[in-house]
């Protein structure tokens, strides 16, 4: 991206698109907003939004199947009753109360969402921990949240086990899932079955599904969740939300459909496909603890009475098979998985003719990714957005023509939320020049997690730093140029790495990309890349590509192909700081 972004408007222009949001959020409306005042300052809210998770989960109650995994089918109301008979027994058996931490450390099961029901559906803090941690980074996030419960598979039993007596969370107790183990160090262990049933059926006898030990208060900015950043770098950081932080989300991606068809009837070009006469299906491959499987695909379906076929773990051609299987209409993922998909649409067949939205997150995606989304599937529109965990995902939207008519876009801000861009001063800039990115409103964490030092520093007058560089153009389109830290300096030049990626990933034979600084004795830094290659091209070629696209001095200097995919982070992005730290031992 250039410092200033010309563009011209192809989808619907910023004053329709303001015009639509102004009349659904009028008074009397579904979406209608109001002003709230908050420890960062004024808020729009929806005022008929549920007041808690709690409340959305028991008005989403019906006979529809809700959950599909394996063979395994539970309804809206299964799940209800199953969390029913899970929150009773954390209150009534294992005296959690309102505040409490409960952890959650699993892969992709059903018991994954049941949990989190049940706990959030008391007033307790769900702690979604990350699947992929080893045994001291279980122990650091369990120390950290002060977590009396743990729900955990037969994996993380194991890692937790291994730990050091004296370094075990103390008086935790574990409900195991989807294990045999009935041991898991110092710990008391409970089977889940202890509530569901032997056969998870959810009937066990003697055990009360009544909603009567369920009825402590919950207020809209109770916290609800801590979700730990990927700590890529440094010790992860726990993020607390509120219920209304999430709801407040949840809420933004109907008001956003709810624009793009009040766009399609007055004329205006709308920005994604809408397919109402299709039972809506969404393939859950992201990981749980990750706000792109936990908001935008687990809760985000409760409203919309959307069936969720769940895989606990990503593999592109089981993902395929269940697209055609369960009749898959929407897929949300990093760019990592959905160029899996196209490759596996290309190599199949597969009737894919279901999906009808291919939606991203988590990381920009590449440009050329948009455009083979679009060619790859017969029905399907490529979306994304940006957002951040500490936004509870959401931020910005963009999908279908627009999409592919600005795909380095993430699209326009939702109308729960504001952003900015602002100079090394702090001072606003104006439409096309770069700089760093701000975001303030309803959906926005409280804090992170016994960090007020951090909080100190990211929170300024009521608006987050994002640590991004970004650039918003005279349409209202964000275009997320780069992360502040990963700017190499090259002999006093500027040189963003997503906008060397960008080119990299525009030959055809180059799957992933991570461009990062080499120390340089005259330049001060080099541009280094760690390419995955699927094909012949030498690094000779490839750099010969890219000076038709990059200026000299952004041609990687250090540029080492592979041909296996690029180490990730749990919640799927590019591990840039390992592939870093590899590429430079190698020089």
């Amino acid at each position: 991206m250039p410092d200033s972004v010309p563009i011209p408007p192809t989808g619907p222009s910023a004053a329709a698109r303001r015009a639509a949001i102004v009349a659904l959020t009028a008074a009397g409306q579904p979406y209608e907003l109001m002003e709230i005042d908050g420890p960062r300052g004024l808020r729009r809210v929806y005022a008929n939004a549920p007041t808690s998770l709690r409340d959305l989960y028991r008005s989403s109650i019906s006979d529809r199947t809700f959950l599909v995994f394996e063979d395994e089918r539970l309804t809206f109301s299964e799940v209800h009753e199953r969390a029913t008979r899970l929150a009773r027994g954390l209150v009534v058996d294992l005296g959690v109360r309102s505040g409490d931490r409960v952890a959650i450390s699993m892969r992709n099961f059903p018991e994954w969402m049941l949990a989190f029901q049940a706990i959030t559906s008391i007033g307790a803090i769900a702690v979604a921990m990350n699947s992929m941690w080893q045994t001291d980074e279980m122990l650091y996030g369990l120390n950290d949240c002060g977590a009396t419960v743990l729900f955990a598979d037969g994996d993380r039993m194991d890692r937790l086990a291994a730990a050091p007596i004296a370094d075990a969370p103390a008086d935790l107790t574990v409900i195991s899932t989807r294990t045999d183990r009935t041991a898991c160090g110092p710990h008391r262990v409970l089977p889940i079955s202890t509530w569901l049933g032997p056969d998870g059926s959810g009937v066990t006898p003697g055990v009360s599904a009544a909603d009567d030990a369920l009825e402590t208060p919950i207020g809209p900015d109770d916290p609800a969740t801590i979700l730990y950043t990927s700590g890529s770098t440094g010790r992860p950081k726990g993020v607390v939300s509120t219920q209304r932080n999430i709801v407040s989300a949840l809420m933004s991606w109907e008001l956003e459909g709810a624009v793009q068809a009040t766009l399609v009837a007055t004329g205006a070009p709308a920005t994604a496909l809408d397919d109402e006469g299709t039972r809506p299906v969404a393939l859950l491959g992201v990981p749980l603890f990750h706000v792109l499987g936990l908001h935008a695909v687990f809760l985000a379906s409760y409203r919309a009475q959307r069936t969720i076929v769940c895989m606990s773990r990503w593999d592109p051609a089981v993902a395929a098979a269940l697209v055609e299987r369960e009749r898959v209409t929407a897929i949300s993922a990093p760019p990592a998985m959905t160029g899996d998909l196209v490759r596996e649409a290309r190599k199949t067949d597969r009737d894919l003719s279901s999906l009808r939205s291919v939606g991203g997150g988590g990381a920009a995606r590449a440009p050329e990714q948009v455009r083979q989304i679009d060619d790859a599937f017969t029905s399907a529109a490529p979306g994304t957005g940006w957002g951040m965990t500490e936004t509870n995902a959401i931020g910005t939207l963009i999908g279908g023509a627009d999409y592919l008519a600005h795909p380095d876009s993430a699209g326009r801000c939702l109308a729960v939320l504001d952003i900015c861009v602002v100079d090394d001063a702090g001072r606003p800039l104006p439409a096309g020049e770069r700089g760093e990115l701000l975001v303030r409103g309803t959906s926005l964490f409280v804090g992170y997690w016994n960090r007020p030092e951090v909080d100190a520093e990211v929170f300024v007058d009521g608006w987050f730093r994002t640590g991004d560089v970004a650039v918003i153009d005279a349409e209202e389109y964000l275009y997320i140029v780069d992360r502040i830290k990963d700017l190499i300096i090259r002999g006093g030049e500027n040189i963003g790495c997503g906008h060397v990626e960008a080119a990299i990933l525009a030959h055809p034979e180059v799957r992933e990309a991570s461009v990062y600084a080499v120390p340089d004795e005259r330049l001060g830094e080099e541009v280094g890349a760690t390419v995955y290659v699927d094909g012949s091209t030498t690094a000779d070629e490839l750099r010969a590509f890219l000076a038709t696209t990059l200026a000299p001095y952004e041609v990687p200097r250090h540029l080492r192909l592979v041909h296996e995919p690029l180490p990730r982070t749990d919640s799927g992005k590019i591990f840039r700081r390992a592939i870093r730290e590899a590429a430079l031992t190698a020089l």
